[in-house]
Order: C-alpha cells, then structure tokens, then sequence
C-alpha cells in the first residue's frame, strides 16, 4: 500500500485553506505520513486522483461541484485501494450512515480533529472503521460493516407501513392505539415494533423515539 520508503500519501480535500493548513501541520509531524496534495472541491480530486498516487483521502462531506459522500464512488473508480476518513462539521447520524454506506472507512468531526487525527488515519490503514469519539458510543463495527455491506441507509429497509408506526409509537401511542387507527390487530402491530426495532439495531424503544424526532417523523 505504501511507497518503498513506508510512506502513508495523503490528499487532503477541503475548500477551508485554513483548515487544510491545519490538518497538513499535524500530519507533517509524523515521519510516515506525508500530504501530496490538497484541493478545493470534488472534481479537483478525481483529476487529482486520476494522475496522482495516493493511499489515503482526508474528506470533507461539504464541497463545491461535488459533494463529498457522492464522490466516494468516483475515488474507488480513480484508485480501488485508496482509504476514505470524512472529515467533517457533521455531527447527525443521517450523515454517518450515508458515508459508511458509500464506503467511507472512518468519519471524524472537525471538532475532534487535533486530537483524533492520527489515531484515525492509524486505525483505518490497518483496515478498521474509526468513528470520532463523539458518536463511536452509539454504533460498533459490526452494525458498520453492516451499512457498507448492504449499501443502504438504516431507514431504507423500512416498508411504508413500519414507517407509519415508526411515527406513531415516536408520538407517544400505544400499540392498542395504532393498531385501532391503521385498523390492523395488536399482534401485528407488536410483530411491526419487533421489525422496526430489529432493522435498525434499536436496543430499546427510547432508541427508537429519539431516532424519530431526530429525523423528523413527528
């Protein structure tokens, strides 16, 4: 993966010059990293790519011409080995799950950047999924691999119908409740819970309210 030298070649892409700088000076401390190149936006990168070796990218999901989860795709097409860490503002899981789901192999918050960075660029390049400290707590590496494996998003494999209770139970109804609106029994309404709650890797029903409001069922 490395040159002869054992050199890790990283691009950064970013449209902040500022924070560019920031990240370069913290890699440039460390004998086996090195930066060779940075750009400003999606298609910068991919013709960067095109010409350039690489080994691994420093991501932003918020870029110019090219977003940065939709460029995933074309960086795997440039170069199929290269490692993807997401650096970003974004702190949502909607985010999350989008980047993992398109290939990413780690997602850092800007706000975690100066103490995470190596330790995330450390684990991605022997082969694991870094998640910035501030959401690591809420998904593990099994539900990670999940997401790539499947390549959808958690709220994807839901059918219409478990939606609609999604939004129900989120409100603060009973399944006696929803099953006399929907006009469906109470064993079917529970048999739509028990799905909900095994799809999404919920592991209780307060999971799933707050996972309703955060994404603006109710």
């Amino acid at each position: 993966m490395f040159r002869d030298d054992g050199v890790c070649k990283i691009v950064l892409a970013d449209d902040h010059a500022m924070l560019r700088q920031g990240i370069r000076k913290i890699i440039e401390e460390e004998d086996n990293l090195e930066v060779v190149g940075e750009v400003g936006d999606g298609l910068e990168l991919i013709e960067f790519l095109n010409n350039n070796r690489a080994n691994m990218v420093l991501l932003d999901i918020s870029m110019p011409n090219v977003r940065g989860i939709e460029v995933i795709s074309e960086i795997r097409r440039a170069q199929p080995g290269v490692k993807v860490i997401m650096l970003t503002m974004h702190n949502s899981r909607e985010y999350l799950y989008a980047a993992i789901s398109a290939g990413a192999d780690g997602y850092l918050l800007k706000e975690n950047s100066d103490d995470e960075l190596l330790s995330a660029i450390d684990q991605v390049l022997n082969g694991e999924t870094y998640v910035s400290s501030t959401l690591a707590a809420e998904f593990s590496e099994d539900l990670m691999k999940f997401y790539r494996k499947n390549k959808k998003l958690p709220f994807e494999h839901l059918t219409n119908r478990e939606r609609e209770i999604l939004k129900m139970v989120a409100e603060g109804k009973t399944s006696r409740e929803i099953g006399d609106l929907l006009y469906i029994s109470l064993r079917t309404v529970e048999h739509h819970r028990a799905n909900i709650m095994r799809k999404m890797k919920f592991r209780s029903v307060a999971d799933l309210i707050k996972y309703a409001l955060d994404k603006g069922y109710v």
